[in-house]
């Protein structure tokens, strides 16, 4: 059992769970971008512990889908770091596997935050052609499932292809309240209500140049607010 200032495990379909009393990392363990100092409160999630994760969400995505043709849709912008790293893996264990899993990736992007608000506008503003997905096996890729409004109306979007079936992995899923919303089958970090950045998400463009996921500070708001 960990202690009561450290993420807790808990079952695998909740993902790791990081208590609300996790004050996070300091900043000075970590290397990040000198051009961030001050705009960062902490380090929330090392990117070596994204990786682990993100290899054994592949893992749980070959032991359930192995053997299958799936197109794979990630989610711009926010989602292509998680989705790059998710495919490799699956990629890497299905050279080794009885199981291979034979992918197409298409793209899709969403807007629907206004400085660290979400907001009731949500736009689909561009990505592929989507007939593709007629008829076939899809898993879509996000970074950041929260009141789960945007995940929801991507559903319905992609439910009009009529695919065979859909699956959605998300790094992280917020705890903020979600009634009717979407909980991913596949999910990498539950956290509390944060507005973090990094690992490809934005602040109004700024900080997908990071590696770790951090939370970002009351300064950093400010500098970079529209």
């Amino acid at each position: 059992m960990a202690d009561s200032g450290s993420p807790e495990s808990v079952e695998q379909d909740a993902g790791i769970v990081i208590k609300d009393d996790f004050a996070g990392y300091s900043l000075d363990l970590f290397s990040y971008p000198e051009h961030y100092f001050e705009d960062l409160a902490c380090v929330y999630i090392p990117h070596g512990v994204i990786m682990d994760r993100t290899e054994r969400l592949a893992r749980n995505i070959m032991d359930d889908i192995g053997g299958h043709d799936i197109v794979v849709l990630c989610v711009l912008k926010g989602g292509y770091k998680f989705c790059a790293d998710l495919v490799e893996f699956i990629k890497v264990l299905s050279r080794s596997s009885d199981k291979s899993l034979l992918m197409r990736v298409n793209f899709i992007r969403l807007k629907s935050y206004c400085n660290d608000q979400s907001t009731e506008d949500i736009q689909i503003i561009g990505g592929d052609d989507l007939t593709v997905l007629t008829g076939k096996n899809v898993l879509i890729v996000e970074a950041i499932v929260d009141t789960g409004k945007t995940m929801n109306a991507l559903l319905k979007h992609v439910e009009n292809y009529k695919p065979k079936m859909i699956k959605v992995a998300s790094l992280l899923v917020k705890r903020v309240p979600n009634e009717g919303g979407c909980r991913p089958d596949y999910v990498g970090f539950e956290i509390p209500n944060h507005f973090i950045v990094g690992y490809a998400l934005d602040y109004n463009e700024h900080f997908r140049d990071l590696n770790h996921i951090c939370v970002i500070s009351e300064i950093g708001k400010e500098k970079y607010k529209v």
